[in-house]
């Protein structure tokens, strides 16, 4: 057995105010884990994106999620949990007022090749992105880059942002 308590874990640099990855800490070998409290504007994920290999699930502990899907939007409301299999695109955010508090789960744990979509300024339309984490004055940098021309379509730094997560 091991056991943890979510707020000894170290926040992570997301678009969302907490993000805590619980997967280590538990000892999971086989599904991932990660702990959501997502401010007004919050995303779940830095862009529209699907798991080649990996299911996910979300379960809206607090407040209501809405998911950009292929199939349009699904809002996903406390007690409520949505299941997106393999190859299925989306992005999950917090369009309200109140705070989300949420658990993403992901079995297998690896979840293979990701494809990234986020709007390109420069190509005009969503590309695949790859994120780098950077270290930036001391503090470390999410940077994400278009891989067709090299553009960069969103920054993010650890907590909250202000304004609307990009």
């Amino acid at each position: 057995m091991q056991r943890v308590r979510i707020d000894d874990v170290d926040n992570d640099v997301q678009p969302a105010a907490v993000m805590r990855k619980l997967t280590k800490p538990l000892g999971l070998t086989d599904f991932a884990m990660n702990y959501y409290e997502l401010e007004p504007g919050d995303s779940f994920a830095y862009a529209y994106h699907n798991h080649a290999v990996q299911e996910e699930v979300f379960y809206v502990i607090e407040g209501a999620a809405v998911f950009e899907t292929e199939g349009g939007r699904i809002e996903v409301d406390a007690g409520e949990a949505v299941r997106f299999g393999r190859g299925e695109f989306q992005r999950g955010w917090n369009r309200g007022e109140e705070r989300v508090i949420a658990l993403a789960l992901g079995a297998p744990l690896d979840y293979g090749k990701q494809v990234k979509l986020r709007d390109c300024p420069d190509c005009g339309e969503a590309t695949d992105n790859r994120l780098e984490r950077v270290d930036e004055n001391g503090e470390e940098v999410v940077v994400a880059e278009c891989t067709e021309c090299g553009t960069e379509t969103g920054r993010w730094y650890e907590g909250p942002m202000d304004g609307t997560v990009p």
